[in-house]
């Protein structure tokens, strides 16, 4: 039961991720994920049949460990208003909606936890794993190594250190979760903690 709602978390939290691509993107005109139907919360229209269903299923019933991906959110960068710090805004929105995520409900759980357990014992520990999700996701996507999200922000604010960096090609994200495994889980939890309030454990 904890895996399909890990796996289920982990696919909302990347649709979330995406949809604010897409919306940031509209929002700074361009309608590109909007005409090809993306500006959508709806799983289905961001399914990406190896991020969001083999590789997190695989990973979740072989060994514990969880990853996954939804299909990334197309956009126009020409067609930004924004010409000098448009693409920086779209990439920082997918994280930055996931931080926005954790911090709702960890607060929730941080202020609320006594009412909530009174409500349902095991709710707390369901929240959590929500929070921690979307905290590792969004750090995850930070790395500024292509193709994730914290390339493009950095590209956009040091411009002259990217093209080291672009030269990584595909290695880059070998080398993104190789960080991701042991760099990435203190840090989600000491941040995690830092929402709470409290250490916690699911």
């Amino acid at each position: 039961m904890t895996k399909i709602f890990l796996y289920l978390v982990i696919v909302l939290s990347a649709v979330f991720h995406e949809y604010a691509h897409g919306w940031a993107a509209y929002q700074l005109g361009d309608s590109t994920a909007k005409d090809q139907g993306r500006l959508t919360l709806n799983p289905f229209a961001h399914l990406d049949l190896f991020g969001t269903v083999i590789i997190p299923l695989l990973l979740l019933f072989t060994s514990g460990a969880f990853f996954g991906w939804a299909k990334p959110v197309p956009y126009n960068p020409y067609n930004l208003k924004d010409k000098k710090y448009g693409t920086l805004k779209v990439a920082a929105a997918g994280p930055g909606v996931n931080i926005l995520i954790a911090l709702f409900l960890g607060l929730i759980l941080r202020f609320f936890s006594v009412w909530i357990i009174k409500y349902n014992a095991s709710l707390p520990g369901f929240i959590g794993l929500v929070v921690y999700v979307n905290i590792f996701l969004a750090l995850f996507n930070l790395i500024p190594f292509p193709p994730l999200d914290g390339s493009k922000i950095f590209a956009s604010l040091f411009p002259r250190q990217w093209n080291y960096l672009a030269q990584l090609g595909p290695i880059g994200i070998f080398l993104a979760f190789f960080i991701a495994y042991f760099f990435l889980s203190p840090l989600a939890n000491f941040l995690f903690n830092l929402i709470i309030g409290q250490s916690f454990l699911f």
